[in-house]
This record gives C-alpha cells, sequence and structure tokens, in this order.
C-alpha cells in the first residue's frame, strides 16, 4: 500500500501548496508511483500542475459529498508517474455539507482506500485550516510534513496545529506520524532564517529535514505557467532542493527517525520567536 503524506499548516503562505506540487513531482521524477490530492478549495495544487479547475466536473468535492468514487476523479498530467485529483471552489461549502454525515472526519479515508495500493506516495495538499476538510486528510494519511516559513512570527500557531495532530492520534488515527518539518523560503543570509531553523532542531530534532527549501525565483515562477519547477527549470535551486527533500522522504522510509516527544502540545510556539 502507498504511504499517504498530509502537507499541512494553518498558517498561510508557508510554502504548503509549492511543497505538495513539487514534492509530489519529485517523487514522480525517481519513478515513484505518485497521487496529488488536492484538498484546498484555492485548487493551486490543480493549477500547479496544468489542470484549469474550471473545467474540472470530478474532484474532491464530489467524493466528499458521494457524487463521484476517488478513482473516478484521478487524473494523469503531463509528468510520467504523476496522477491528480483535482479541486475545485466547490470544496468551500463541503464542510457545511457534511456536519450531519455519520463518521464524517473518516469520509477520505474510506474513499481512498480502493486506490492505495496503485501508488508509491499519495500527497495531499490541506486547506490553511484546522477545520473538517484538514481532519480528513489527517485522519486518512500516515504522516504529516509540517512546512515552516524560516521568518519571524513563522512559528506562531504551530502548538495548536500539534494538538491537533495528537487529538487525531487520541480519537481518529493512532498511526499518523509527523513525516518531518520542512523549512521553507530558507535565506541563507539571513541570521533569522538560521536562528529558526535551529529552534525547530532543538523541538524536533531529526524530524526537521536536512533539505532547506531556498528562496528562489523559479519557484516563485513556475505556477503561472501552470507546471511544478521541476518541468519549469529543472536546473534551479528549487528544483534541486525539491529533488533533495524527496530523496530524503524516501531515505526516511527506509530507516525511520528518531520519534518526537510523545507530548506534542507541549511545544509552544511563543517560544520559537527568535
Amino acid at each position: 500500500m502507498g504511504k499517504v503524506i498530509a502537507v499541512a499548516n494553518q498558517k498561510g503562505g508557508v510554502g504548503k501548496t509549492t511543497t505538495a506540487v513539487n514534492l509530489a513531482t519529485s517523487l514522480a521524477a525517481v519513478e515513484r508511483s505518485t497521487l496529488l490530492v488536492d484538498f484546498d478549495p484555492q485548487a493551486n495544487c490543480s493549477s500547479g500542475v496544468g489542470i484549469d479547475p474550471r473545467t474540472v466536473t470530478a474532484s474532491s468535492y464530489e467524493i466528499l459529498v458521494g457524487a463521484v468514487s476517488f478513482e473516478d476523479a484521478i487524473r494523469t498530467t503531463e509528468m510520467p508517474f504523476l496522477d491528480l485529483v483535482p479541486s475545485h471552489i466547490n470544496l468551500v461549502g463541503a464542510e457545511i455539507e457534511m456536519v450531519d454525515v455519520p463518521d464524517r472526519e473518516r469520509i477520505l479515508r474510506n474513499a481512498m482506500l480502493p486506490v492505495k495500493d496503485r501508488y508509491d506516495f499519495i500527497i495531499i495538499d490541506c486547506p490553511p485550516s484546522l477545520g473538517l476538510l484538514t481532519l480528513n486528510a489527517l485522519t486518512a494519511s500516515d504522516s504529516v510534513l509540517i512546512p515552516v516559513q524560516a521568518e519571524y512570527f513563522a512559528l506562531e500557531g504551530l502548538g495548536q496545529l500539534l494538538n491537533t495532530i495528537k487529538l487525531v492520534r487520541q480519537h481518529l488515527n493512532d498511526d499518523l506520524d509527523i513525516e518531518g518539518v520542512l523549512v521553507t523560503m530558507f535565506d541563507v543570509r539571513l541570521r533569522l532564517a538560521n536562528q529558526v531553523a535551529n529552534e525547530l532542531r532543538r523541538y524536533f530534532g531529526d524530524k526537521v529535514f536536512n533539505t532547506l527549501i531556498q528562496r528562489n525565483v523559479r519557484v516563485s515562477e513556475a505556477p503561472s505557467f501552470g507546471r511544478p519547477v521541476l518541468l519549469y527549470d529543472a536546473t534551479s535551486v528549487g528544483a534541486r532542493n525539491y529533488i533533495a527533500l524527496a530523496r530524503e522522504v524516501l531515505k526516511r522510509q527506509l530507516h525511520g527517525t528518531d520519534q518526537v516527544p510523545t507530548d506534542l502540545a507541549s511545544f509552544s510556539a511563543g517560544d520559537g520567536h527568535a
């Protein structure tokens, strides 16, 4: 069965969707069959791999409301080994529609089961919130990858996310692990960026990826062309960073890492202000 990784952080602007798109593409580039699930109503993952959300008729929204099967929503992309379940703006109303549905936190998990063994990796791009959509993603996942921007206040709210992960472990998915904490938008010239990275390592130890996603113009430009950075400019720093991240994810899958402290909620974002 494929490994399901949710990319989550309720704080916006941390490179969450960029990481989901480019990690999935990089895993596909090393010939691991990969499915990218766009679970954000903004549908930026979909447009980021060349799928116009306005043309989508079977999306993650239709899956949640039971209008289509998970398999019927899967689309191929121009990248070999990479498939996509697109999103649609209608997903914004899904949480309201799911309020009275029994076992509503497990809808995505149950829908995904028939296709899990078709992929080596399933990457879920979560919305920037800790609502029912994110709960569905975390309940359906084996692990969660947390992008954290290397800037002041970047760690703000991280304790709330970790507490949510703890609650999901207790009540919905006791196998949920932290895949890793990823430092994004890293500028090696700034002392603050290094301080944020060091603070994360102090709390999470080996769970912080060695790979740093550096600030890179090509990474920012690629979505406007509907392409992952690897297809937009394979020689760019951003492309090399995400290939390195994919290799590290594969290595961790083989060898594992030290576990994070059991009491995730003990992390205080206030302590992380460099």
